[in-house]
Formats: C-alpha cells, structure tokens, sequence
C-alpha cells in the first residue's frame, strides 16, 4: 500500500455517513477490526515512505486568532463523549486554531470495531470568542482532547494538545509539566524535531471502568511510532505506554519518555530574582535511580548558556523530573499554584539496556516558556528499518511510587562564600546542601556524617556537616574556589558513615559567572 494511499484511507472517516460517531468498513483495516498489532504495522508502513506533513489549511479567522479568544471557544459539556454513560470518564475536544493548526484524526474502539469521531461546530460555543463558525467545514477536524473525570466534570485529569505533548494531574488537581510521544535531536547543533501525534483510538470503556486506553500514531520526519496508552486517574495519575518506534533514518538522539518542564528561579539559583514570588519553577531536580542501585539528585538550574548532560546508565530502574519543594511560603503564587506542581517518574518495563538519561537545561526569562527538558537516550543511535520496543509507567503526582531508603536532599542554597566577619581576599561561592530521612535521625547529634565530595575543577574549603533540627537532618557546606574559567564544574557528594552511604548522591553543575562579575 501506498503512503499516500494510506494515509487517505485513515482521513476518510471524517467524510463519510451521518451520525457524530459511525461505523468503519474501510479497506485498511483487519477482519477482526482495529487493534495494536495492526497500529504497529501501519506505522512500520509508514516509515518505509517519505513523510508528508499532511497539513489542511485552516479558515483565516481560525489562523489569526489570538490566545485569549481562542481560549474563549468552549466546549459544551453535555457534547462530551460517553457523557452521562456512567463509564468514569469522559472525552472534550479541542478546536483547532490559534498555534493548534493541525487537526488530529479521532476513534472510538468497541468491540474490535474503530468508528471515526467527525467535527461538529455545534459541539462547541463561539460566542464570546468573536468567531463565525457558519462556514467551517464538518471535514476541518479537532486539535485534541481532555480527559474529564465524571464525578468532578469542571477538573481534567489530562490533556494531549500540540505535537506529541500531554499532562496530567494527580490528587492536586494542577497541570504542570508535560511529556512528549518523542524527542529527537533535542539540544542539538541543529533545529529541533517534534514528532506529532497524528491519530487518537479510544477504546469504549466499560461501565464504571474508570479506566481508559488511549492508541495513538505518531509521524515526523525522521520516525513514525505506534503507542498504547493506558490512563489509570487516582491520588497519582498512572499512565501504562507500550511504544512501538520505527526510524527513517539514523537517529543520533533520540529521546524516550521525554519529560518537559520550567524552571526560571529557586533557592539555589537566584540570577533572575527580579520577582516579587521567591521561587519560580515547575520542577526542582532531576531524580534518577540507576541500573547498579545508586540514587542521585540532580538540582535544576536556569542556565546562562545551553547545558547538555548525560548521565550513563545500564538498565535504567527510574527517573523522573520532580517539584519536591511543596511549601506555599517558598513560592507565594496564588494563581499558579507551584507548590502544587505535579512531578513525573518514569518506570521502565523490561530491560532498557545500555545509555543514558540526558537532561537539557536552557536559558530563560519567562516563566512561560519550558527550558528543561529530560529523557532516555539508548546508547546505540538507531537506524532506518529499525523497530524500537520500549514500555513504561508514568506517574504524575506529589511523590513518587518508589523513594530512597536513604536520607534525601531536601533543599540546596547557594550564594558568595568566606567567612562572616573576615575580609575576603578572592572570589569563592558557597553550597548549602540539606539532608532528612534515612538514618539520620538515628544518629547522636555529636556524630558528624563523613562529606564525601568531589570537584571536577577548582578546589573546595570550609566543610563541615551539621545537624539541622529544623528539618530533623544535616546541613552540608562547603565553598567552591573556581578557577579562571567560565565552564561548568561538576560537583558530586553525598554523606557516609562507617563506610557506608547514609544519603543519596547529589550531583551539581556550577556554572561560574565571568570574572569581570566575580565581586567579593
């Protein structure tokens, strides 16, 4: 079959029969009807052709359209799909239009048997949105979907919107950061590549299920991919992924579970506090947990420049972006709520094999604007004809499934270092880095944990590791004395006693600010 062919075949439900939701006899699909297997074998179809962006063009009115009207265009409840069928869960659109201009392809799954979902302008309301949607096409399509618990309508537990992003929301009933289908050469020397989710299945749950599976086909110009998404809502939203990824090409970098996030401002890095809100950010560090069983901790930071770490591993237990610091006062927004903020831990199924989880950090000013992002990258670059298998559970919510036995970092302060009182003679920075949990309670308050520190460049004065009652833990300190220059020096350390580790490993990248701006 023919790519073109193919791909007309799947765009054709919008235009045949009559009712919101109708049946599919089309060619392309198996006498049992749509299932996973014949998803991964479209996909793999796919990718043995050149990519067409497949893009319609969109009514003017709906291209011009600016944010806060295209925010206006509401979708009218009752219009949800199973709304009132008692299955949990229910499905609102998106209308496409404002930077949403491709419109993506929606089914519905029962009994084996996919039925296309068809654009209808009466499922929304124009009317504050200054739109006319008389001449809008029933062929013109939606941009996404959210996924409304039934018991508590006014609230999404998630979303899929744009490329191949999507959120989620635990217990808090916050979005914040988001994960990506695909990532593909991010933090390159060259334009990034966003994959885009292109069609939606959506398996009809039973009633009172409270559950939902959600396939999806992903395309772009260097991969195509098949994706099974199982939604499972509680205290932490619980979200099942199969991926099935077939390249076009060779793939240098090529990120899976690709978490995105925002961190403008904290504690540990207050270069643009020219805010009123004393931190900024949707997550505070990156935490992973290693194939050999190592913990470490991983503070974010809003850097000057472009920073591209990785950290290599051997069969990945975890890893996940998270907002650890949930204290209102840290933050004080009362509109976004980041103390709220949900983290996402990544569990892989299975064996990952070798590679690394990347993380890139990218300079921002606006809080608008995602800067972080984190992934795993296998550490054999793909190549056309390949087929990837990788499963994973995400979590999204206020902790993790899976915590240190160890004490972990709670807060990391930085800021000029010397000795108060005493007049500095050069320029050194200070690391205020807090522990809590594990064994630390247990230990007398003489006892003074061993600092096991190491600097990659520069040399390092005034350790010391004391008790911190308020927290119930140590503080660790210690000054840095950069040298000369401006690369960045990376720091590990982490507490011991008698030999054996008392905390997770905290790992650091100090980026020292030009000389001209060293003052002391």
């Amino acid at each position: 079959m023919h790519r073109r062919d193919l791909l007309k075949l799947l765009a054709l439900a919008g235009a045949w029969s009559t009712g919101r939701v109708r049946a599919l006899t089309l060619p392309e699909l198996p006498p049992h009807g749509f299932d996973y297997a014949w998803l991964k074998g479209t996909a793999r179809t796919l990718a043995a052709h050149e990519y067409d962006a497949h893009e319609p063009e969109l009514p003017q009115s709906l291209v011009d359209i600016g944010y806060a009207n295209y925010q206006l265009i509401r979708f009218r409840p009752e219009k949800s799909l199973w709304h009132g069928e008692k299955r949990g869960l229910e499905l609102r659109f998106f209308h496409p239009g404002f930077i949403f201009k491709r419109p993506v392809h929606l089914f519905e799954v029962e009994d084996g048997t996919a039925r296309p979902i068809v654009y209808d302008p009466a499922d929304f309301d124009f009317a504050k949105s200054g739109l006319d949607p008389s001449g809008f096409s029933p062929d013109l399509g939606y941009a996404g979907f959210r996924v409304i618990d039934e018991t508590n309508p006014e609230i999404d537990v998630a979303a899929f919107l744009g490329a191949s992003y999507f959120r989620a929301v635990g217990a808090e009933k916050q979005y914040g950061m988001s994960v990506r289908g695909l990532a593909i050469d991010t933090g390159a020397d060259h334009p990034e590549e966003f994959p885009y989710f292109t069609h939606f299945w959506f398996e009809k749950p039973p009633v009172g299920a409270y559950r939902l599976v959600i396939h999806a086909l992903l395309d772009s110009p260097s991969c195509t991919g098949a994706y099974r998404i199982e939604l499972v809502p509680g205290e932490s939203m619980v979200m099942d992924v199969d991926a099935a990824l077939y390249p076009r090409r060779r793939i240098e970098r090529l990120g899976i579970a690709p978490l995105t996030s925002m961190y403008q401002t904290g504690e540990n890095d207050r270069r643009l506090a020219n805010d009123f809100r004393p931190e900024i950010h949707d997550s505070d560090g990156l935490a992973m947990w290693t194939g050999g069983g190592e913990w470490i901790w991983r503070p974010l930071e809003n850097p000057r420049h472009l920073r591209y770490n990785v950290y290599a591993d051997n069969r990945p237990r975890g890893f996940g972006l998270l907002q650890r610091d949930r204290i209102f006062d840290h933050y004080q927004d009362d509109g976004v709520f980041y103390d709220r903020r949900p983290g996402v831990w990544v569990e892989p199924k299975g064996d990952w094999g070798p590679g690394g989880v990347v993380l890139v950090e990218l300079p921002t000013a606006d809080e608008t604007f995602d800067n972080i992002v984190a992934f795993w990258q296998p550490e054999k670059p793909p190549e056309a004809g390949d087929e990837l298998l990788h499963a994973y559970r995400l979590h999204w919510g206020a902790k993790p499934p899976v915590v240190p036995p160890l004490a972990t970092v709670m807060a990391t302060r930085t800021g000029l270092g010397g000795v108060v009182g005493n007049r500095r003679e050069y320029f050194s920075w200070r690391f205020a880095v807090d522990f809590a949990g594990g064994k630390l309670p247990l230990l007398p308050r003489a006892v003074e944990p061993t600092l096991r520190l190491e600097v990659s460049r520069g040399t390092t004065e005034l350790t010391s590791c004391r008790p911190l009652d308020a927290i119930g833990g140590r503080r660790a300190l210690f000054d840095l004395r950069p040298d000369e220059s401006e690369e960045p020096i990376n720091i590990r350390l982490y507490l011991e006693y008698e030999g054996a580790p008392l905390s997770e490993t905290w790992f650091y990248q100090y980026s020292p600010p030009p000389l001209a701006e060293r003052r002391f």
